[in-house]
Parts: C-alpha cells; sequence; structure tokens
C-alpha cells in the first residue's frame, strides 16, 4: 500500500509540473513590450511566436536524452534550459543586455523545447506509475497544461500588476522551483506490480474524484479572472488556487488511513490480555492445506494444486518461452502490440493512424497557438490593451476545460 500511496504523490508532482510549465501560453502578456524593446515588426514577433511553439518539433532529444539519463536529470534540463531562454530575454526587456534578433529568436527556441521535455518528463511518470489507467492518468495531467498562464496572471498581479515582465521572470525562475519540490516523489518511485481488478475500479474512481475537482479549480480561476484585483486581494486569490492544486495531496494520507485501518483494526486485531487471533476458521484450515498442497505438473502446461487430503484447488498455468516468443510474434504482426509500449520510428511512420494523428494534431492544434500567441496584438489593435491579462486568464482556463473533457471518452469506455 506505500507503493500505491506513492505513485498518487508522483502523479500530484506531475499535475504541479504541467501546472507550472506551459510557459508559451502568456506570451501575449509581454509581446507587445518585447516587440517595442526589440525595434522589430509584427511580422518579425510573429516569428518569435512560431519559434516558441517551434521547440515541439525538436522534442525527439528528450527521448533519447531518457534512453541514457535519469529521469530527474532530465526534467532539470528542461529546467534550466527555460532558466536560459526566458532569463536572458528577461534582461532584454529590462534593457540589461541587448541582443540580436537571430539570437532572441534561438532564445524562444530554447524555451519552447524546454516545455516539450517537461511533456515529455510528465507522460513517462503517468506511463509507469499507472499502466492500467495511463489514458486518465495522461488527460488528467496534460489538462492541467493549460491552466498556467492564468496562475501566472494571479502571481504576476500578486507581485507587480503594472509590469509584463514579470511574466518572462516567472517562466524562467518558477519551473525550476516546482522541478526542485517534485525531485523527492520522482526519486522514490515504487515498484507496482499488476493490480486486482478492484483496486483498477477504485483508481478509476479516484481519478473521476480528481477530475472534478480539477473543474472546480477552473472554474475558480475562470471566476476570478473576469474582474481586476489590487495586489492585496490577488495574494489571496493566489492563495485559493494553491489550496486548489495542493488537494490531490491528501489522496495518499486517505491511502495510509485506509491500509492502516484494514490491517490494524480488521485483520492484525487482537483482544486485549488473549491469545485468539479473530481469524476465521475456515479460512485459517485452507491456509493450512495450500501450505502443505503437492504441485503437480500436467503435460498441457497446467500446473495442478492438489492437498494432502487429496482436495483439487484449480490450476494454473505454466509460461513457455518458446510458445510465448511465438504468439508474441503472431500477436504483433503487422499491429501495435498495446497502448503504452515502446515501438521504434521505423514502425510508427508506416502506421497510417501516426499520420492521422499527425495531421489531426498539425492542422487542428495549431490554430489554438495561433490565437494565443497574437491575443496581445488583438485586444491592442481593439483599443482593449488594459485587458490583455483578462483575456488571457479566460482563454487559459477555457483551454484546461477543453484538456479536461478528452478524458470523457475514456471514463465512457470504461
Amino acid at each position: 500500500m506505500a507503493g500505491q500511496s506513492r505513485k498518487w504523490m508522483i502523479l500530484v508532482a506531475t499535475i504541479w509540473i504541467q501546472a507550472f510549465t506551459g510557459t508559451n501560453f502568456d506570451f501575449s502578456a509581454y509581446s507587445s513590450t518585447l516587440k517595442s524593446v526589440l525595434g522589430i515588426s509584427q511580422v518579425q514577433l510573429n516569428y518569435l511566436a512560431v519559434a516558441s511553439d517551434m521547440g515541439k518539433v525538436f522534442g525527439w532529444s528528450s527521448g533519447l536524452a531518457l534512453l541514457h539519463l535519469p529521469l530527474a536529470v532530465v526534467m532539470f534540463i528542461s529546467a534550466f534550459m527555460g532558466l536560459i531562454g526566458y532569463g536572458l530575454q528577461w534582461f532584454v526587456i529590462c534593457g540589461v543586455i541587448t541582443v540580436p534578433y537571430f539570437v532572441e529568436f534561438l532564445l524562444c527556441l530554447l524555451s519552447g523545447c524546454s516545455i516539450c521535455w517537461f511533456n515529455t518528463v510528465c507522460f513517462v511518470l503517468c506511463i509507469r506509475n499507472f499502466s492500467s489507467n495511463r489514458a486518465l492518468a495522461l488527460s488528467l495531467t496534460v489538462g492541467f497544461n493549460g491552466v498556467t498562464a492564468a496562475l501566472y496572471t494571479l502571481i504576476a498581479d500578486s507581485l507587480d500588476p503594472s509590469s509584463s515582465s514579470v511574466y518572462l521572470l516567472l517562466n524562467a525562475s518558477v519551473p525550476l522551483l516546482i522541478s526542485s519540490l517534485a525531485l523527492v516523489p520522482i526519486l522514490r518511485q515504487p515498484t507496482l506490480s499488476p493490480l486486482p481488478p478492484e483496486a483498477v475500479r477504485l483508481d478509476s474512481l479516484i481519478f473521476l474524484i480528481l477530475n472534478v475537482a480539477a473543474a472546480l479549480t477552473g472554474i475558480y480561476l475562470l471566476i476570478i479572472g473576469t474582474f481586476s484585483t489590487d495586489i492585496g486581494t490577488a495574494r489571496i486569490l493566489l492563495g485559493g488556487a494553491v489550496v486548489l492544486l495542493a488537494f490531490p495531496l491528501f489522496i495518499p494520507g486517505i491511502l495510509y488511513a485506509r491500509s492502516w485501518f484494514q490491517q490494524t483494526v480488521r485483520t492484525s486485531f487482537r483482544l486485549e490480555d488473549s491469545g485468539f487471533l479473530l481469524v476465521d476458521d475456515e479460512d485459517l484450515e485452507l491456509h493450512k492445506e495450500l501450505i502443505t498442497s503437492d504441485v503437480s505438473v500436467h503435460e498441457n502446461g497446467l500446473t495442478h494444486l492438489i492437498s494432502e487430503n487429496g482436495s483439487s484447488y484449480g490450476l494454473t498455468r505454466r509460461k513457455h518461452p518458446e510458445i510465448e516468443g511465438c504468439c508474441e510474434a503472431i500477436i504483433g504482426r503487422n499491429q501495435l502490440v498495446m497502448l503504452g509500449e515502446e515501438h521504434p520510428a521505423r514502425l510508427l511512420v508506416r502506421r497510417v493512424d501516426f499520420w492521422l494523428y499527425y495531421v489531426a494534431y498539425f492542422c487542428g492544434g495549431t490554430i489554438g497557438l495561433v490565437y494565443s500567441n497574437t491575443l496581445g496584438q488583438i485586444a491592442q489593435s481593439l483599443g482593449q490593451a488594459s485587458q490583455t491579462t483578462m483575456l488571457i486568464t479566460l482563454y487559459s482556463s477555457f483551454s484546461f476545460f477543453g484538456r479536461l473533457l478528452s478524458a470523457a471518452p475514456d471514463y465512457i469506455r470504461a
């Protein structure tokens, strides 16, 4: 049960990583200032936005890094890439240093690449620790990536609402801080065995509760993002958002309490000053018979348990490597074996479903990115430059809800 509790701690760490590393969503908050400082045109500014999103093109590099480096090291490499990329841009926008346009383009590219590396780390954590409910874990954690801009707007309002450069400072420092907090549960990843059907259903119920809590978090950020606040009020509202994000931390405690109750009260409870153990007599007899049972192996590969009194307890199948290898070759021929397994790139590029996903993501996902990156200029052209942060919060909140709804088909299928 301790391992099961630790895996939920890893899920919470993944949620926090995703919630604070979607730093490309707040580009519109400082894009106008960056355009003015660099003295560039709108077209050149669009190229910088493209560079920030084009970091995903080099996302395959994070997979190569994971083949040779520990997961925690890859996470901190991504954090330092963001620290360098956004940190130097913060120096530029504050007038501390001056860099040519090409260097600024490379800094945006490096910053975008760090986001993709964080996503890879989170995907691997979910797949490793939630093999039976990986789809629910991925849809939940990826959803929080869309709420980053709303959270950063709250933090910026708590520090200096009049400064747009504070977003770059947050983009550089907060992911590194969150990575440090997530280091302990990541280093203590449990070794998990396959779950029985009852435990899988319990995990699905917990994910449902977490999705409801996530929806409440999104509603909270959506409501508070529709009106302006002073610094004091913004800090109180930020505290409320942090409490909502910390709610999943109670799950490991609940699991520990449940385990303690089962072990201490239900199974290990002894009467005081008594030598009697509260165990059912039939279960005790069955346990004794199983201990003294003989094992007979049939030619068909079935193991037959026979007790001393001749009772039979069922059949189990022995594993034959040669038979299993043949079956796996037949099952894996011309198709992906199962969801979550690793597959070579040469196999993926020959699959029709891979290219369907690629085209759908290229034509669909990029539309939202274009709108997000130009939201600041849209507000400025409409004479609503003062409402840019509110529009960013609204966009971020609804992006979060859209990502969260992606888990609905998984629940319907379950």
